[in-house]
């Protein structure tokens, strides 16, 4: 079988020739793609040895278990109308034949499970590239892409061990409260209703505030895969599951094509795939120990996080400073997002 396939397809418009290293622009699909390619590609990092001061816990606290009855729930849970994938199967096949194939898939997963592997399939989505800036579509910087997995049976495995993954997560409450970002019961509306209710009870005081935002850089595609996984043991998360996932993030490999042409394969070297069944689960497992190493006050949604302080002597303010010093000791400790880039922030002062 040949490599893992991204492609970056233009959406509701053509690519324009962009912006090279030189200064020129691109002439050709080709080249165009190979400049997002290049773009797209220096965004992950190489993550270096773990520091020994990192636990290596590696207990198995938790056992996914592969039934029928789960693979036909998670059959008739895939949504008929997104699009297949290179393998060709259409969600709504799968769906409306959930009660002739969930014994074969049964099989199927559960064999993968056991020799912790992952089909070659899911390594292969289809990415989606647009201008986040409409107006400036001339930078490759300026352009983003949004993963679509590939495969619909790929989808039906990992719903069934992200389900019992979150059980046990519940079971054991271990996401943070301070996180908001896609976790059951809790949305942006929650993170905004708690953020303001302080805010306000602290004004009516007659305190000040001092609150700093702060914004992560390409965080989902700088995620460290061996530090993720050393964070997934300390949890429980070890054994099978723990190489299992090891799996479902190496030998990813990528290449952008526009109209046809496409760019030369790169490898994948970090980051959770976007678009996944089990990406963004992972990645809020990797932050989830972020507020620890805050002292003041934090809410998070998802990698967007704001930090702030009552403000009764000056005093507070170092507080603060000495959060946004632990913060950078967070990243510098588990090689996170300010190693591949700048952490964004800006103050606001009430």
């Amino acid at each position: 079988m040949g490599p893992p396939l991204v492609i970056a397809l233009t959406v509701r418009s053509r690519v324009p020739n962009i912006h090279e290293t030189n200064g020129n622009f691109t002439k050709t699909d080709q080249e165009t793609a190979s400049v997002l390619c290049d773009n797209f590609g220096n965004t992950f990092v190489r993550e270096p040895q773990l520091n020994k001061t990192i636990a290596e816990d590696d207990e198995e606290n938790f056992h996914v278990q592969v039934a029928e009855a789960q693979v036909l729930k998670a059959l008739h849970r895939l949504k008929p109308d997104k699009s297949p994938g290179p393998d060709n199967l259409h969600p709504m096949l799968l769906r409306e034949t959930a009660g002739c194939i969930t014994v074969l898939l049964t099989v199927i997963t559960g064999s993968l499970w056991r020799k912790e592997q992952y089909l070659m399939v899911g390594k292969r989505p289809t990415l989606h590239q647009f201008s986040r800036k409409v107006v400036i579509k001339l930078n490759a910087e300026n352009y983003r892409p949004i993963s679509l997995t590939s495969s619909a049976v790929c989808k039906v495995f990992e719903s069934i061990i992200k389900q019992q993954m979150t059980a046990f997560l519940d079971q054991e409450n271990i996401v943070t409260d301070r996180q908001h970002g896609f976790v059951r019961g809790r949305s942006c509306l929650t993170n905004l209703l708690e953020v303001f209710e302080e805010w306000t009870s602290s004004i009516d005081e007659g305190y000040g505030l001092d609150v700093i935002y702060l914004d992560y850089r390409k965080a989902f595609d700088t995620v460290p895969h061996e530090r993720l996984i050393k964070k997934l043991k300390s949890i429980g998360f070890g054994g099978n599951l723990s190489n299992w996932i090891r799996a479902f993030l190496d030998g990813r490999v990528m290449r952008v094509g526009i109209n046809g042409s496409f760019s030369s394969w790169t490898a994948v070297l970090s980051g959770v795939p976007q678009g996944s069944v089990l990406g963004l689960l992972l990645f809020l497992l990797f932050i989830n120990d972020l507020p620890e190493w805050i002292k003041t006050n934090i809410r998070m949604f998802a990698d967007d996080t704001k930090i702030w302080t009552r403000m009764s002597h000056m005093n507070n303010s170092e507080s603060l400073q000495q959060d946004l010093d632990s913060l950078s000791s967070w990243s510098d400790c588990w090689f996170a997002m300010l190693q591949s880039g700048q952490m964004q922030s800006y103050a606001h002062q009430t």
